[in-house]
C-alpha cells in the first residue's frame, strides 16, 4: 500500500537507528509480499530481469530471502513472515488497474530491451514486477526449512503483522513502510534488509512517539492517511499533500468534519465508514501457531544447490553463522538456551 506518510515522520524527527542485534531474542512479524516485491525490484541481472534457473524461473526473491532469513537467525532474531490472503473485497478495483499498469510497463521493457536500452529496461521491469502465487510457494517451501513460522492473513498482510504486535507476541512489524501504524501496531522497523553494506540503517519507530509528536488519536492518523490516498482511495483528494493533509487534521479534527464543511467532495465509491474499519477494525485470524523449529540446513542445502542450482559454496558460507549460533544454543551459551531460541 505504501500511503505517503514518510514525509511527516521524517519533519517530525522521529525513529532510532539500531543495530540489528538490538532485536536479539524478539519475534519480529515480517509482512512477507512487500519483503518479496523489495527482493524482486534489487535483485537483477544488469538488463533488469530477474535471476532464473536454467528451468527459466525466477530465484531473486530466493536469494533475497535466504540471505535475510540465515543473518536474522544468526543473530538471534526470530522472524514470523506474515503472507496475504485473498484481496479484500473493497480493494480489487485498484488491483485491476494496478494489473494494467503492469502490462503496459512490460511492453515498455520489451521494447527497451529490443533498443539496448538497458537503463529504461530497469525502470519499465520493476514497475511491471508482480509475485504470482509460484513464487510465494516457493517462498514458503524455503521459510519451512528454516523452520519459520508462517502466519496466512485472512486479507492483508500488514494488518495480520500488527496484530501479532498487538497482542504482544511479535516485538514489531518489519515492513519497507509505515502502513502497519494504520492498523496499530506499536513499533515498526523499517530497513531490516540485513546486508553487509549497511547502506540503509534498521530505524524503529514507535505509534506512541508519533501519536504524541502529532497530538493525534490513532482514528485521526486513519483520517490522515485517507486524505493522502489509500488502496481503498488511491489517490486521495487533487492538491491535498502531507503537509495540507496534516494542517487540515489538527484544524477540523475529522475528514467527517471536512466533508460537513465542503473542504473536500467524497468521489470514491467505497464509503468513508468502510475504509476507516478496515483499519481501526481489520479482518485478522487466530489461527496460527508461533512454532520456530531448528534450521534443516541439509534441506536448504538440497532445495537451493539441488534444485534452484544456487552455488553450493555460497549457500554454504552464509549458512555458517546460522551453524555457529546453534551449536552455541546447544551447548547452553551465554546469550540463550536453543529452548529459548527455538521454544
Amino acid at each position: 500500500m505504501g500511503v505517503k506518510l514518510g514525509p511527516i515522520i521524517r519533519e517530525l524527527g522521529i525513529g532510532q537507528e539500531i543495530d540489528p542485534t538490538y532485536l536479539e531474542g524478539k519475534l519480529i512479524a515480517i509482512d512477507a509480499l512487500p519483503t518479496i516485491y523489495e527482493m524482486l525490484a534489487t535483485i537483477r541481472d544488469r538488463k533488469g530481469g530477474y535471476l532464473h534457473d536454467s528451468q527459466g524461473r525466477i530465484t531473486s526473491h530466493l536469494v533475497g530471502l535466504f540471505n535475510r532469513t540465515a543473518r536474522m537467525l544468526a543473530v538471534g532474531i526470530r522472524p514470523v513472515y506474515v503472507f496475504d490472503g485473498p484481496a479484500h473485497p473493497l480493494k480489487l478495483r485498484e488491483l485491476e488497474e494496478r494489473k494494467e499498469r503492469k502490462e503496459i510497463a512490460l511492453q515498455k521493457y520489451v521494447e527497451a530491451l529490443r533498443r539496448g536500452d538497458f537503463e529504461s529496461a530497469k525502470k519499465y521491469a520493476k514497475q511491471a514486477m508482480s509475485v504470482t502465487d509460484e513464487l510465494v510457494a516457493s517462498a514458503k517451501q524455503l521459510l519451512e526449512c528454516f523452520g519459520i513460522p508462517i502466519v496466512q492473513a485472512p486479507h492483508d498482510g500488514e494488518a495480520q503483522a500488527a496484530y501479532l504486535v498487538i497482542k504482544g507476541e511479535c516485538f514489531a512489524v518489519a515492513s519497507p513502510d509505515y502502513d502497519s501504524f494504520l492498523f496499530g501496531a506499536s513499533r515498526v522497523v523499517r530497513n531490516l534488509k540485513m546486508s553487509p553494506q549497511r547502506k540503509e540503517i534498521p530505524t524503529l519507530y514507535e505509534l506512541e512517539e508519533l501519536l504524541s509528536k502529532l497530538n493525534f488519536t490513532r482514528e485521526q492518523l486513519v483520517d490522515l492517511a485517507i486524505l493522502l490516498g489509500t488502496d481503498y482511495n488511491p489517490g486521495g483528494f487533487e492538491g491535498i499533500g502531507p503537509k495540507t493533509a496534516l494542517e487540515l487534521i489538527k484544524r477540523y479534527g475529522s475528514i467527517e468534519k471536512l466533508l460537513e464543511i465542503r473542504k473536500i467532495v467524497w468521489k470514491y465509491p467505497v464509503p468513508l465508514e468502510e475504509i476507516k474499519r478496515i483499519f481501526l477494525n481489520p479482518p485478522v485470524t487466530d489461527n496460527y501457531k508461533l512454532e520456530f523449529r531448528e534450521p534443516d540446513i541439509e534441506g536448504i542445502k538440497e532445495l537451493l544447490v539441488e534444485e534452484y542450482e544456487f552455488s553450493k559454496e555460497r549457500v554454504e558460507r552464509e549458512l555458517e553463522d546460522v551453524i555457529k549460533r546453534l551449536e552455541r544454543e546447544k551447548r547452553g551459551g551465554v546469550q540463550a538456551s536453543l529452548d529459548m531460541f527455538f521454544g
